[in-house]
């Protein structure tokens, strides 16, 4: 569940925190993230806040409705009855929730492309490599150049933008 804000400590207040999840386990043999770099806490934005709430909201429900068979794991995301998804089950709900979404076939989609697309979002709006790469837990730039390159937007546009603002672009090129 994401955090909330932090409590105050001693005579002074702490800033407030935004709701925030720690990425620092994975699903790995160790449980850890891939390098300690990688670990991080990512502010969430509001949606993703109301929704996890939903989930969470929901999960109740399949605790009481599973009564004795739950098993607690301290899973956000998890079976009926408390137990954690294996890759099939990940891929066929999240294609169940892309249903619907016009313009896109859910069967041409997994939750691999959620990163890449995270990453496509954030570069088309200017947010520069350096931090795109912290947010996608990668040490340096150069992993995240090498694994995200269609997504990522090339600084050289920049130039040509500025140029044509200056001399102005003729409207019957492409």
């Amino acid at each position: 569940m994401p955090s909330g804000p932090a409590p105050a400590s001693g005579d002074s207040a702490a800033p407030p925190q935004p709701p925030h999840i720690a990425v620092w386990r994975s699903v790995r043999r160790g449980g850890d993230t891939k390098t300690r770099k990688s670990r991080r806490t990512l502010a969430l934005p509001a949606r993703c806040v109301e929704a996890l709430w939903q989930q969470f909201e929901d999960q109740g429900w399949d605790r009481l409705a599973a009564g004795d068979k739950w098993e607690e794991h301290g899973l956000v995301f998890s079976s009926a009855v408390g137990k954690p998804l294996d890759a099939a089950n990940v891929r066929r709900a999240f294609r169940q929730a892309l249903k619907g979404i016009d313009g896109i076939n859910p069967d041409e989609w997994t939750p691999r492309e959620l990163p890449h697309s995270f990453v496509s979002l954030l570069s088309d709006r200017g947010v520069p490599l350096e931090v795109i790469s912290r947010l996608v837990g990668h040490s340096g730039t150069a992993v995240t150049e090498e694994v995200y390159r269609k997504q990522i937007r090339p600084v050289i546009q920049t130039g040509a933008v500025v140029m044509d603002g200056i001399f102005g672009a003729d409207p019957q090129r492409p």
